[in-house]
């Protein structure tokens, strides 16, 4: 059996895998996330980091929870590499669908150290949401990075019971330099004195160029029993000296294996503290017990140990053995046996033997463009091997020219298309050795196969330069010594060994000297290109037809692009007449890419067609363009006005006569008043017709209306004014005709005045008629609209003279006939539209019987106060006009006090000055006929109360005074309401107000002065208010000065003693298990009861299980993390002196993901139970 020992000076962790190449272990899917962490050597911290212990037990508390908890992630942080001084960014994004708040992120460096108080300088933590795809996204970002900030972090995210987390690495490399030959072994230890990183811890010194000491080969040292045997201020020192990097993580295992050194009864000999084997190895862990008939159960981190291939169990008498074959790095961690209620653990540390270099890299020399391959061999298959090019890691990836490819030991770096770049020094490192060699790339010698050819191309046509060389390298194109830059039009062609320059559409700006340079080689080859081009003349800017359109008296200066190489020269003429170069008004300027003809102050005569000629030693080119000089169109002719109304009138005019050369494109009109010189524009958009209706005027105002021609050069002089006119309309139609009454002669009609009478104002009315039994409307009966369509001379006017009310009265007419009827408006301006009534009338009187509408407030009684207004408006209906009489009490009213006012809708009562005379009961009778109906209403006249009978003084005690009083005579009509209570110093006589709204006959008054001699007076009071005068009492009162005794009250004391009782029982309740689970109750008593809790009628004592609380008599017994063995039927007990009182509950244990997932879908635990067993019964092998 190996020795507990600490890990070696001489032996190397192996580094953690990059992302790219995982693990054997990986691979297979056995190394859970836990093992990989601790395979992994801590990376270096930042100097203001430090790291942070967990809780016992956390590291495996979240590791059980984390593989029954949901996935949080949609996007994960992926691992990456940056170089020293740059930033990198790691991002994670959480869907929010179905989360209520945000969810929990935290960030860590290696296991435990928290990042989230590490921000700053070096450390970014940012978060947003984004609200229309609700996925919060997290960002860490690192800025200037440092060679120790490399290793691996953790991301984890929770929400309530949900949790997920996810780890990746980060490399980082050197900028710049070689691979030095270094000792891998002593890059773990602590930096010595002054090197650059002195003091620090730092896993990245591997990649650091450094000289390190060669280290003398130390005899083995057992590091565990110098740190049990040395005092904690030798703790720094030895790790110092024999390299230990994890200080704290070794003080803390070495606390816990001086914690189990205690004695026990179960076990006579436990296992070691710790125990060291190579990988691949066997280790046989051996405890000896007291019982042998105790049961033993092994366990890795607290997961139970089953056998296996791997896990071999034996027993020898009282020995009991575990065997571990195949030991990998997985299998470093933590073990411990139970025996009963006993445990005793040790510490397991495997150990990777490091990889060797068996085979060197040799140095290469090639040519450009060649592929190469760098090889070696090591000591074992698949292994960690990491290429380095000139001391900075090599990293293979899509985009990458750099191939690495495995074959068993056999290591090859494969470059594609070598260039000079690539010659540099590669090495190879392992954990056990490295090797490296250099790489030449030389050039080939070059022949130019085909040169470069002059060309000479016509403008517009293609340019192709081509040329040939021998070898397959790029190179660089110049014009005129510049570099030539590609673009739409210019290509640069390589393939294979022919490089060609193509120009679409030649210009003139493509003349030059061109050469092509192939890279790398100091050969150039030229050539020139030259570019002719006919005259041209470009009329692009000209309409389709080449008309220039040029305004009378302005200048015209038409400048006419033109090309041409050699430069063309340009004539101008216009008929037979030659324009010259010079002064004059029409001449011609000559620009080497243009020709300019000049017109200054154009007139109406300049207009016709111009002729440009252009020549040069390739060709003629000629082009006519036609000038056209516009101007404004002359005045309109003065406008007639043929038709007004109320606020309008139509205006006519004719167009110009002349249109200025440009076709009208409208009119503008403006108007003014007569008497005003102000004219006003009444269109903003042209009018395009020659009538107008201008709107908005004044009646009675007269106007004049003028024109304004506009055509596309700008607006003529303004018309002569039109003949003054002035608007006028008769009145709009009356409004609402109706019938008001209707005898067996008469017919009255009632209507409202016109909506709009306008400035001539309204002389009267005129109501026409007619009978239904004419001729017309006999033939027009059947559309429902006969009296529409009879002719002026049926209708009968009613009235010969205008009258001005809207109320008239048809006399005359015959009983039980029909008429129709219309009213029209009459002003000076003649008769407006008649406005008919809908249907026709018969004259016949209809009896309507009487209906009383007795207002809402006078359903009750109508209450006034004395010498308030009565006025009360109570209508009725009822045909013909009805019979009113009312009566107050039964007998006639006296209309000297009370005046009624009858009319045809309703009746008025009328008091000026109400009295308390005016209460009583009124009764209204309404007689149509021999229908009667009839309606009563209550008025009560109030006023104030008079003041109360008779006051006494009942009696005098201490500061006291009892009073007692009558209430009064007369109480005003009203109900009393109360009392107001005033008191009088003898002396001052000044009343002060004690009670108010008393509603008592009899009062107490407290709190008088001793010594002092009181009256007393008493108000009554009603709704109208308080009484004008007030009763006082004859007599008065004095408070005596004699002394007082005062006798203290007895009190018994009061029992507070009860017997326990609960207020809240416990409920069956339903715990998952590894979830802590509670149990809640209150109870009282006094004395306070003692709380005993049991399970199953066992008495729960000193379990560290159960955590019993109790709090202002609420107890709590808290289960940590339970399993199915737990579950029982749970008691409560509570005794003081008085007597004893008991509570049950059971506790049901369910176990498993699917009820957990279940549970918290809302699903009944009685369905879960039923579904799983449902489940199991039709699966048993599964489950």
């Amino acid at each position: 059996m190996p020795e507990p020992t600490k890990k070696e000076e001489n032996e190397v962790p192996a580094p953690a895998p990059p992302p790219e190449e995982p693990s054997k272990e990986k691979e297979a899917g056995t190394t859970p996330a836990k093992d990989e962490e601790e395979v992994s050597p801590p990376s270096a911290l930042p100097p203001d980091w430090t790291l942070v212990e967990p809780p016992p037990g956390e590291e495996q508390a979240k590791q059980n929870a984390n593989s029954q908890l949901s996935i949080l992630f949609i996007e994960k942080p992926q691992g990456g590499t940056v170089k020293v001084g740059e930033d990198i960014t790691f991002i994670a994004k959480v869907k929010a669908e179905d989360l209520l708040r945000k969810p929990t992120i935290k960030w860590f460096k290696g296991k435990w150290m928290d990042l989230a108080s590490k921000a700053g300088k070096h450390l970014q933590l940012k978060e947003t949401f984004e609200r229309h795809s609700r996925v919060y996204t997290f960002e860490m970002q690192i800025i200037k990075a440092k060679e120790n900030f490399a290793g691996n972090y953790r991301c984890e995210v929770t929400y309530k019971d949900k949790f997920d987390s996810c780890s990746f690495d980060l490399e980082v490399h050197e900028s710049t330099g070689t691979t030095p030959n270094i000792d891998i072994r002593s890059a773990f230890k602590r930096s010595g004195e002054g090197q650059e990183d002195a003091g620090e811890l730092d896993f990245s010194g591997l990649l650091k160029r450094r000289e390190v000491k060669q280290q003398e080969e130390e005899p083995q040292v057992d590091v565990w029993e110098l740190l049990k045997n040395a005092k904690p201020s030798e703790y720094e020192k030895i790790a110092f000296q024999y390299g230990i990097t994890d200080l704290r993580g070794m003080l803390k295992r070495l606390k816990r294996m001086r914690r189990e050194e205690k004695k026990s009864a179960a076990f006579a000999k436990i296992l070691d503290p710790a125990y060291q084997v190579d990988k691949g190895g066997r280790v046989r862990f051996v405890v000896e017990l007291a019982d042998p008939k105790l049961e033993v159960k092994w366990y890795k981190n607290g997961q139970e140990i089953r056998p296996s291939t791997k896990y071999i169990f034996e027993h020898k008498g009282c020995q009991r053995i575990l065997f571990i074959n195949n030991c990998q790095m997985t299998d470093d961690s933590e073990y411990y046996v139970t025996a009963g209620d006993e445990k005793c653990s040790t510490e397991l540390f495997v150990r990777e033997p490091p990889i060797m270099v068996t085979k060197q890299l040799e140095d290469t020399t090639a040519y450009c463009g060649e592929r190469v391959e760098l090889e070696c061999e090591v000591s074992e298959d698949d292994a960690n091997v990491k290429w380095f090019k000139n001391g900075e890691e090599i990293i293979p990836g899509p985009k990458s020219r750099y191939r690495i490819r495995v074959e068993g030991k056999k290591h090859i770096l494969i470059i594609e298309g070598a260039t000079k770049a690539d010659a540099a020094e590669y090495s190879v490192m392992t954990t056990g050795g490295q090797s490296s060699a250099k790489l030449s790339v030389d050039l080939k010698p070059l022949k130019i196969l085909t040169p470069l050819t002059d060309q000479t191309v016509n403008l517009g046509k293609e340019i192709c330069l081509k040329c040939e060389i021998s070898e397959n390298i790029p190179g660089k194109w110049t014009k005129n010594g510049l570099p030539v830059q590609e673009s739409d039009r210019l290509k640069v062609v390589h393939k294979g060994r022919i490089h060609k320059l193509v120009i679409a559409n030649a210009l003139t700006e493509d003349e030059g000297d061109y050469v092509f340079a192939p890279d790398a080689y100091n050969v150039t080859l030229p050539a020139k290109v030259h570019v002719i081009d006919p005259p041209k003349i470009i009329l692009d800017g000209l309409d389709a037809d080449n008309t220039v359109t040029v305004i009378a008296g302005n200048k015209l200066r038409l400048e006419i692009p033109i090309s041409g190489e050699p430069p063309p020269k340009a004539m101008w003429c216009r008929g037979d007449k030659a324009i010259m170069e010079g002064s004059g008004r029409i001449r011609t300027e000559s620009y080497p890419d243009s020709s300019t003809l000049v017109i200054d102050i154009a007139e109406r005569d300049d207009s016709g067609v111009y002729h440009i000629n252009l020549k040069n030693e390739a060709g003629e080119a000629h082009a006519s363009i036609k000038v056209k000089v516009v101007d404004f169109p002359d005045p309109p002719v003065a406008p007639t006005v043929t038709e007004v109304g109320d606020d309008w009138c139509i205006m006519n005019w004719e167009p110009p006569a002349y249109d200025g050369g440009s076709p009208i494109l409208g009119y503008f009109i403006e108007r003014k008043k007569k008497q005003s010189s102000r004219w006003m524009r009444l269109n903003f958009d042209l009018c395009k017709e020659t009538t107008f209706e201008p709107k908005k005027m004044i009646e009675g105002v007269a106007y004049e209306v003028r024109i304004f021609a506009v055509n596309a050069i700008g607006i003529s002089k303004p018309s002569m004014p039109s003949r003054p006119f002035v608007p006028l309309a008769v009145t709009s139609p009356p409004t609402l005709l109706t019938v008001d009454s209707v005898t067996d002669t008469t017919v009255t009609m009632r209507w409202r005045p016109p909506d709009h009478i306008g400035a001539a104002g309204l002389d009267g009315y005129v109501l026409e008629y007619c009978f239904e039994g004419s001729t017309s409307a006999k033939q027009s009966d059947e559309n429902g609209e006969a009296a529409y369509d009879l002719p002026a001379e049926d209708w009968i006017v009613a009235n010969k003279d205008l009258i001005d009310k809207t109320k008239f009265t048809i006399t005359g007419l015959p009983t039980d006939a029909k008429i129709f009827v219309r009213v029209k408006a009459v002003n000076a301006a003649g008769a407006s539209e008649p406005k008919y009534y809908s249907q026709p009338i018969l004259v016949k009187e209809i009896i309507e019987p009487p209906k009383i509408r007795i207002p809402r407030h006078l359903k009750q009684t109508y209450i006034r106060r004395v010498g308030e207004a009565v006025n009360l408006v109570i209508p009725f209906q009822g045909k013909p006009r009805p019979e009113l009489t009312w009566k107050k009490d039964g007998a006639e009213i006296d209309k000297n006090q009370i005046n009624i006012r009858n009319s045809e809708t309703d009746t008025i009562i009328f008091i000026r000055k109400a009295e308390r005379s005016h209460s009583g009961k009124y009764d209204l009778q309404v007689k149509v006929d021999k229908f009667v109906e009839t309606a009563s209403i209550d008025i009560q006249i109030i006023d104030r109360p008079g003041p109360p009978q008779i006051v006494k003084i009942e009696d005098v005690w201490g500061e006291n005074v009892a009073l007692t009083w009558t209430p009064p005579k007369d109480d005003g009509n009203a109900a009393i309401t109360g009392y107001t209570i005033q008191k009088a110093d003898k002396k001052s006589m000044e009343w002060f107000t004690v009670i108010e709204h008393y509603h008592r006959t009899s009062a107490t008054i407290t709190e008088l002065v001793i010594g002092n001699e009181y009256y007393f007076r008493v108000f009554s009071e009603n709704m109208c208010g308080l009484s004008e005068d007030a009763t006082m009492t004859k007599e008065s009162a004095v408070i005596a000065k004699d002394g007082k005794i005062y006798k203290n009250p007895v009190y018994e004391d009061f029992d507070f003693s009860e017997a326990p009782m609960f207020t809240q029982p416990l409920v069956n309740t339903y715990a998952i298990a590894g979830y802590n689970a509670t149990l809640n109750c209150s109870v009282r008593g006094n004395p306070k009861p003692k709380i005993t809790w049991m399970k199953n009628k066992v008495a729960i004592v000193d379990d560290p299980r159960y955590r019993m609380f109790s709090n202002q008599g609420v107890c709590t017994l808290e289960i940590r993390k339970p399993s199915p063995y737990d579950g029982g039927t749970y008691c409560c007990k509570a005794v003081n002196d008085l007597g004893t009182v008991e509570i049950e509950c059971k506790l049901e244990v369910k176990g498993g993901l699917s009820f957990c997932r279940l549970l918290l879908q809302g699903v009944p635990p009685n369905i879960i139970d039923s579904y799983l067993r449902d489940l199991h019964s039709s699966n048993p092998e599964e489950y």
